[in-house]
């Protein structure tokens, strides 16, 4: 079995960021690290962020910084990965991607210990670099720049000290002095002597200083202090004339500012005030903002809270350090400040968002600081505060975020053309249920009702010139109305077109005359108002017709064609005849080319499956220049070219080329390369759309032509980043559409259905899946569909958190109390307007508390908190909402029908009780719950509940009743009155059960440890045995169902694999009547008689938490579809053909040795990154082929005895099977 992997989402979550200005000029750009891939992120002049460029990196990306060698205009950025290189590189503008400048390697690959990656540390004035590891090893690398201004990087200076473990690194700001780096280190020998734990209890942290002389080229140890045991985060303090110099360290509960030779000055951080006292607070991410006369920094705490920071200094001594509430946003695992007044907050779960400023922290806020520093007996004196809302920030945009998927199911619950995907993401109150369908998000701006059913639409400038469209012209059966667009769009009556009759085309004539075409002429209404009629000869009608801006081709019933040309005076001019065959299903003029008086193409489709293009040439008339026969009468042609782009935004380069579209009867969209020159016909490709013939409209994305075609729903084909990608969008079906552009709405599309008119935008586009989000309460564990009713049922828990009563409770008092001291007016004016917070929308948002934003007050670490939802995912709405009570937590959840059909089916779950993970692991019990529906499924009745002995993490239906995986035992249950009744039990699995699948009699276990074990029970004799099992130990993290004998994992190291029991075995224990010798020969230790063997293999480089086997497209293939905990999902393909398989292997050998991954990592190595890569082809890699140059795609194309177009088009077509 061979596999095609592809990436359908790319992870959403980000590791790591970086802000600087690294297109050059004055913008200021963010790179982002989303574990494998590196985006370019740039807001625009409206606030919302676009993606500039995205790559995938086939590698960890751990650490990323930018830098700037003096006196130059634009950054670099270093990259610290897995691959044991350090990387520096440079975006190139002209070509949109990441150049690598450097590459020096220094060590082995993969993440380890003293491998280096783990941090980078510049210096403020880019001469040097510092990549260090976890533990024992630093490198420094000099940078400097050659006689041709290209930078150069020195070999590594070593700055090792081994037993020792680092925390975080940072350049010092030292002005043109030496060089200078800070580390938070910690010194372990003594520890690891000392067995009785004494010297580990008494371990110090240090801060350390080293110098990089840049004379001698030699790093050496410049001074070490001691520092608080609590410190874990670095931040860089200006100086050099800008500043005091020196660094913050922010440790557990303090701010510590520290300089070689300045005494320490220390602030605590303000805690809020409903903080049990066993907590402490760290700062998790910082940010500084510069101006020429000031610096402030700020630090994010674990719970969102923002402190801005400022130093009190005259010269180099600082006299006061201050720290004071800034704001409150969900926590960040990156923040960047940009010059424009723009915050970019990283989220570490859900979204990203994109903030403004509003002020800088200058009201009157709590406030700690170093002078008011109080020590009392039992330490020092705690500052506390009340969080309220935003009011320096306002949030302007946000970037959907899936981190993490905790669960996934492809179903078709709305009945619609594809299925969508349902998965649980996110983490405590950022929690939700997201809907995802594949298409892009649309943004419906208006929807206006029409006096009847129109059956077309277009809209029409007065003049070339004009930047928006004066005119929405809407045909009905036998009227025409005329729109204009101004402030409003209102019916006119003076714009000379005829409006008794219906029109075939409405469009632009030259540079201001305006032309209609209706079934018994044609209207060309001059700019001065002089209005000239065409008849048509005879009774005949006009049927079909194509134009551009200076040609007209109309056929006449009964097949005629008759071509019209503009000439100098501006006037219509028939000039040409042509008798087609049979009568025209369809026509389409290209557009007229740059610099050319027409366009020399027509495209004519006929009902019997052909599509001819002829000339338009004066030499050669209405000649046929080629035929090309389709599958199915043409309904609808397009010609579109393709401006010809070197590098430039989308980072490809092909010649201008015009392509022939055509929407065929049977709903499939047919594509075909014209030749510039000949006109024939080339490298067609077809893809089905739906059950509709697709009508094609040409309109404006982005500045650029692209194609909006009208099936049973709408599709939108345009290129994005050098790929030509053919989308659907989520919208309802739609009839007839234009381009539309006013000033409300720059690049929209007016589109009629029904009886209504709809005027709407796409949004980001190159996404592949849009969402709809229903939020729920706590981080939702697992669900299943409940298949009657078409309900979900989520378990969700959360440690560490009070009940919604306890909340609600706290809430009550926090108002009542009016806010204690805290001086936020903005409440008590709530409270004595008398709406206690319960106003109208806008005073909700005002909330002070909103739990999405605040996160929610912790508690003490032992305590849970879970509940049970039934939610009807139609409306988005819980029918049903059980908050499990006495620190109970549910983990496992089943649908089951006993063989006593009393209740029907019913609802089980297993919850843990007191489950405890520090110092060591304990719980006071588990519990198997069992519910019933009562309301017609939509709420829930406990019928009783069973105490077990372990965590029941794994629940399932079994031939009428119950099977359970607590601890290290499979059990079967029945239903009992009071509770379940014990059947039968097997104890002999290693460590702890996480899955159960059942097929057949076949039950397939998945241990937590040990992969999966294969199991069979025996009715007659009452027995659970275990007759297969891995020999290779797996951390499993999710399991699927593929076959009879074959099971795809997961583990949680971020690898796939595909286990098979080998066919003749399968075959000898399905024949076997006793189970004789499986039975017997049951041993311990995954004993087990017969083994699995591995038949697919894959590094994914992301945790897979979920599987599915599903097809995503209509009459599509089957696939195996993973989510990960970055919030990515991909696909796994098995290939129909043994040629298939040969094509891409050679593709991707080819693609390894000419285009090596970004990082430096080997891209063999990366995709074995724990077991060798076994019979899976990287998807990702074979479509990084259109962005190579095109010299380079020949070679490679050539190696493979094809052209690079077919190259393209095997690599569309296996994506089509799969989205």
């Amino acid at each position: 079995m061979y596999l095609y992997s592809l990436t359908l989402q790319k992870a959403t979550g980000v590791v790591c960021a970086t802000i600087g200005s690294f297109v050059g000029g004055k913008s200021q750009e963010i790179v982002v690290a989303r574990g494998k891939t590196l985006d370019l992120l740039r807001p625009d002049e409206a606030g919302k962020i676009q993606t500039l460029h995205s790559v995938e990196v086939f590698g960890a990306v751990r650490s990323l910084v930018q830098f700037r060698l003096t006196g130059s205009q634009k950054d670099y950025v270093v990259v610290g990965s897995d691959s044991g290189r350090i990387v520096i590189l440079e975006y190139s503008k002209e070509r949109n991607c990441f150049d690598k400048v450097h590459q020096e390697t220094f060590g082995k690959s993969g993440c380890r210990r003293i491998v280096p990656g783990q941090y980078l540390a510049v210096d403020p004035k880019g001469r040097a670099v510092m990549i260090a590891a976890g533990e024992k090893q630093k490198l420094v690398y000099v940078l400097n720049r050659d006689t041709a201004a290209r930078l150069t990087i020195s070999s590594p200076l070593e700055a090792h000290k081994s037993h020792t473990i680092t925390y975080s690194i940072t350049g010092v700001d030292c002005g043109f002095d030496n060089p200078v780096f800070a580390a938070i280190e910690l010194d372990y020998s003594e520890a690891d002597q000392d067995s009785t734990g004494q010297a580990a209890a008494e371990a110090q942290k240090h801060l350390t200083f080293y110098e990089l002389d840049l004379g001698l080229n030699h790093v050496s140890r410049k001074w070490s202090e001691p520092v608080d045991n609590g410190a874990n985060l670095l931040v860089t303090v200006p100086g050099g004339g800008d500043g005091p110099s020196g660094v913050l360290v922010c440790a557990e509960n303090f701010i510590i500012y520290r300089n070689q030779g300045h005494p320490e000055v220390r602030a605590v951080i303000p805690r809020r005030a409903d903080l049990p006292a066993e907590r402490g607070v760290l700062i998790v991410s910082a940010a500084t903002h510069r101006q020429k006369s000031m610096f402030f920094f700020l630090l994010q705490t674990e719970y969102g809270d923002i402190f801005k920071v400022t130093l009190d200094h005259e010269g180099d001594r600082v006299s006061e350090l201050k720290i004071k509430y800034f704001d409150t946003m969900p926590v960040t695992s990156a923040m960047c400040v940009l010059k424009a007044g723009y915050l970019f907050a990283a989220s570490e779960f859900g979204n990203h968002a994109l903030y403004q400023f509003q002020a800088i922290g200058d009201g009157d806020d709590v406030e700690s600081s170093s002078a008011t520093l109080m020590e009392t007996e039992e330490g020092f004196q705690p500052v506390f505060f009340q969080p309220r809302g935003l009011r320096n920030l306002i949030r302007i945009d946000q970037i959907e975020s899936l981190m993490p998927i905790m669960d996934m199911r492809v179903m078709n619950l709305f009945e619609e053309e594809t299925p969508q995907i349902f998965t649980l993401c996110g983490r405590g109150p950022r929690s939700s249920l997201r809907i995802l369908r594949p298409g892009l998000a649309i943004s419906e701006m208006a929807v206006s009702q029409l006096p009847g059913v129109p059956n077309a639409v277009w809209t029409v400038k007065k003049n070339v010139n004009d930047e928006f469209d004066a005119y929405i012209v809407v045909s009905f059966a036998n009227a025409t109305l005329v729109l204009s667009i101004g402030e409003t769009v209102e019916e006119v009556s003076d714009s000379k077109f005829l409006d008794t009759t219906p029109s075939l085309a409405v469009s632009l004539l030259g540079d201001d005359s305006l032309m209609q075409v209706h079934p018994n002429g044609i209207r060309h209404i001059r700019e001065d108002g002089r209005v000239n009629e065409w008849k048509t000869p005879g009774k005949k009608t006009i049927v079909k017709v194509g134009s551009n801006r200076l040609q007209v081709v109309i056929a006449l019933s009964g097949g005629e064609l008759i071509y019209f040309e503009m000439d100098m005076t501006g006037q219509l001019m028939e000039v040409e005849k042509h008798e087609m065959p049979g009568d025209v299903a369809c026509l389409d003029i290209a557009p007229v080319p740059e610099g050319r008086q027409r366009s020399r193409f027509l495209a004519v489709g006929s009902y019997d499956n052909t599509i001819r293009i002829l000339s338009l040439d004066p030499d050669d008339c209405m000649q046929i220049l080629s035929v090309q026969s389709v599958s199915s009468p043409p309904e609808s042609l397009l010609l579109l070219e393709v401006q010809a782009s070197t590098g430039g935004e989308d980072g490809a380069d092909h010649p201008a080329s015009v392509f022939l579209n055509a929407g065929l009867q049977n709903g499939v969209l047919f594509r075909t390369v014209v030749d510039m020159i000949t006109g024939q016909l080339s490298d067609t490709r077809s893809r089905f759309l739906g059950l509709r013939a697709p009508k094609l409209f040409s309109t404006l994305v982005r500045g650029r032509q692209a194609m909006l075609c009208l099936s049973s729903r709408p599709w939108l084909g345009y290129i994005h980043q050098g790929h030509f990608l053919l989308t659907p969008l989520s919208y309802e079906t739609l009839e007839y559409a234009a381009s539309f552009s006013s000033d409300q709405c720059a690049e929209g599309v007016v589109a009629v259905a029904g009886d209504a008119l709809r005027v709407f935008t796409i949004e980001r586009l190159g996404e592949t899946f849009n969402e709809t989000v229903i939020p729920l309460r706590y981080t939702p564990r697992k669900f299943v569909l409940l298949p009657k009713r078409k309900y979900l049922a989520i378990i969700e828990s959360d440690q560490g958190a009070f009940t919604a009563e306890e909340r609600e409770a706290a809430r009550k008092e926090c108002l009542e109390a009016g806010m204690g001291e805290n001086g936020n007016a903005n409440n008590r004016e709530k409270m004595e307007n008398g709406d206690g917070g319960g106003g109208d929308d806008e005073e909700e948002k005002d909330d002070p508390l909103s739990d999405e934003q605040y996160g929610y007050p912790k508690a003490e670490s032992d305590k849970w908190v879970s509940c049970i939802r039934i939610l009807d995912p139609r409306t988005g709405s819980p029918t049903c909402l059980l908050e499990l009570q006495e620190n109970e937590a549910a983990f496992s959840i089943c649908t089951v029908n006993f063989h006593d059909k009393e209740y029907g089916t019913l609802l089980a779950v297993g919850t843990a009780k007191g489950l405890q993970f520090w110092p060591r692991r304990s719980l006071t019990a588990g519990f198997i719950h069992i519910y019933k529906f009562v309301d017609e499924g939509k709420s829930l009745e406990l019928v009783h509940k069973t105490q077990v002995e372990e965590v029941p993490l794994a629940l399932c239906q079994f031939q009428g009743r119950l099977l359970a995986g607590i601890g290290p035992v499979l059990r079967l249950y029945d239903l009992g009155k009071r509770k379940l009744l014990r059947k039968c039990e097997n104890k002999l699995f290693p460590r702890t059960i996480v899955s159960i699948h059942t097929y057949r009699d076949r039950i397939y276990v998945g241990d937590i440890q040990e992969s999966f074990h294969y199991c069979k029970y025996r009715r007659d004799e009452n027995q659970l045995y275990i007759f297969a099992d891995d020999s290779v130990p797996r951390w499993l993290t999710a399991s699927h169902h593929i076959d009879f004998d074959t099971m795809a994992g997961a583990d949680k190291f971020g690898n796939v694999y595909f286990v098979r029991l080998a066919q003749d075995v399968s075959d000898e224990i399905e024949e076997d009547p006793t189970g004789g010798k499986i039975k017997w020969e049951q041993g311990k230790l995954n004993g087990a008689p017969n083994k699995v063997e591995e038949i697919v293999q894959f590094h994914v480089g992301d945790v897979v938490t979920c599987l599915q086997k599903a097809s995503l497209i209509p009459g599509g293939g089957e696939c195996l579809i993973f989510g990960t905990v970055m919030g990515s999902l991909g696909a796994l393909l098995a290939f129909t053909s043994r040629e298939d398989v040969d094509f891409f292997s050679h593709l991707e050998m080819h693609m390894r040795q000419e285009h090596p991954p970004l990082c430096g990592r080997d891209h063999m190595a990366y995709r074995s990154a724990y077991f060798p890569v076994k019979d899976v082809i990287d998807g990702d890699l074979c479509e990084q082929f259109p962005t190579l140059p095109p010299d380079l795609q020949r070679k490679i194309a050539d190696e493979l005895d094809r052209t690079p177009g077919e190259i393209l088009k095997k690599l569309e077509d296996i994506r089509n099977k799969i989205i």
